[in-house]
């Protein structure tokens, strides 16, 4: 309810924003009418999700497990050894195969592997621990992969990622990998009680490397109104020139929790779905997520409209505006 209100009280000022600026106000009537038709609709629709002992996601499990419904054999683990991690609960042990393609992504895996370990028995499993998902549907024999992200067009089994525990994006605030869910929240939410909506810049934010197009639109927006967006492009690993960060030289990198001190927060997806997004809500301001088709497994139970304002993934800088 909170966030609805968020999005009513935005809808608001733009209106009037736009108004005097000489735009007819019929045209914005009509246009935010329609947005809060479709808030009152989510908001009818909405049926929260049933928490208790994890329940919330048993939808998504057998969802990702209905390919299996004959079963998992060991032949198929093999098969799919090569698209992931190979590990081992046996006699409550846990076992890993030595390689590990991303060593502080294993130990994030691991960390919550050993959570359960003394309760489950005995059972081998591959886990991707690349951003990519592996497994394409309708193309070969399945395969068991554990992946935290997909799309629609890929059979594989998402999993609550590592960096909620460790191995997120190494970045230069977090040079090790942005991860620890548990004291990251706690301080994001100490800088939200510094900022409450009336004391936010009325902007939208949005930080972060080039790692899809679809964040260009919204910094070529800030570069031309910067009044209505600040945006721009941060350095990552694969950054060689000016042009990875859309010809122009990258910008500094601002923590989580300097994200609330603005009203509207953008999230794109990445190579996959973004790490940034459980984080922004934290904020307390109004989330506006660019794009439906990447996932986590947590995201069907976000709904647009009553948790955040969707954004088509092909806007343009007008279409933003």
């Amino acid at each position: 309810m909170y966030r609805l209100y968020i999005v009513l009280f935005y809808l608001f000022n733009f209106v009037i924003c736009q108004h005097d600026h000489g735009h007819s106000k019929s045209l914005y009537d009509k246009l935010s009418n329609q947005m809060i038709n479709k808030i009152n609709k989510a908001k009818k629709e909405y049926t929260p999700c049933e928490t208790k002992n994890g329940t919330c996601f048993f939808s998504n499990i057998l969802d990702d497990l209905e390919t299996f419904n004959s079963g998992i054999t060991h032949e198929m683990i093999i098969a799919a050894a090569d698209k992931g991690t190979r590990y081992m609960i046996f006699n409550h042990d846990l076992y890993r195969e030595t390689k590990c393609m991303f060593p502080a992504r294993c130990e994030g895996i691991e960390y919550f592997l050993s959570k359960i370990q003394l309760n489950t028995p005995d059972v081998e499993f591959i886990v991707n621990t690349r951003d990519w998902p592996q497994i394409i549907k309708h193309y070969g024999d399945p395969k068991p992969v554990f992946s935290f992200s997909k799309t629609n067009d890929y059979a594989d089994i998402m999993y609550p990622a590592w960096s909620f525990w460790s191995g997120g994006p190494a970045i230069k605030l977090h040079p090790s990998g942005l991860g620890r869910w548990d004291s990251i929240r706690k301080s994001i939410l100490k800088q939200t009680e510094q900022w409450p909506w009336k004391e936010k810049i009325t902007k939208g934010f949005f930080r972060g490397s080039r790692t899809s197009e679809q964040r260009d639109s919204l910094i070529l927006l800030s570069r031309n109104e910067p009044h209505l967006v600040d945006a721009a492009y941060t350095k990552n690993q694969a950054w060689k020139s000016d042009k990875d960060t859309l010809y122009a030289p990258p910008a500094d990198e601002i923590s989580l929790e300097d994200h609330c001190q603005y009203k509207y927060l953008f999230n794109f997806r990445g190579v996959a779905a973004s790490f940034r997004f459980k984080h922004l809500f934290l904020c307390k301001s109004l989330v506006f997520h660019v794009g439906e088709d990447w996932k986590e497994f947590f995201y069907q139970f976000m709904k647009p409209w009553y948790h955040y304002v969707p954004i088509n993934p092909n806007a343009s800088e007008k279409d933003i505006k």
